[in-house]
């Protein structure tokens, strides 16, 4: 079972949350500073838990990240980079939601060179949108539209 980071707890963390709790062997920590709001979305599942967790705490954020097989961040992009930077440290993919910022296209090379995926703009706008029209036109081709 692969144990997934998940920071943030904004509003596009519940649908990810619901689709890997339902179609993936994953386990969710949802890390967030308002733990109310991710044991809202976690909805006591067995596979999940809420974790509060400042991102301006370096050393909880490392933690955090260390421990984990993926990290998805959902925070504004300020943190993306910082976040980037452990996700290399210790081999571990990101996933985030923003635009790729100069700061994170300068990481590049060391995260090529040390076999570590950073994923970026699988937000709203270039990702979840397109996915969310995949998916519309596949239920028209279902219906035979």
């Amino acid at each position: 079972m692969k144990k997934v980071l998940i920071l943030g707890a904004g509003m596009v963390a519940k649908p990810i949350v619901d689709y890997l709790l339902s179609n993936a062997d994953a386990f969710i920590v949802m890390a967030t500073r308002t733990v109310e709001k991710a044991d809202k979305i976690l909805q006591n599942r067995s596979n999940s838990k809420a974790l509060k967790l400042l991102v301006d705490n370096d050393r909880e954020l490392e933690t955090a990240i260390s421990e984990g097989d993926i990290v998805v961040s959902l925070l504004p992009y300020r943190y993306h980079v910082k976040t980037a930077k452990y996700c290399i440290k210790y081999k571990i993919p990101l996933v985030t939601t923003s635009y790729v910022s100069k700061e994170m296209q300068e990481l590049d090379k060391v995260a090529s060179e040390a076999g570590v995926l950073l994923l970026n703009e699988i937000g709203l706008d270039p990702g979840i949108d397109h996915m969310s029209a995949m998916r519309i036109i596949h239920e028209v081709a279902r219906r035979k539209g």
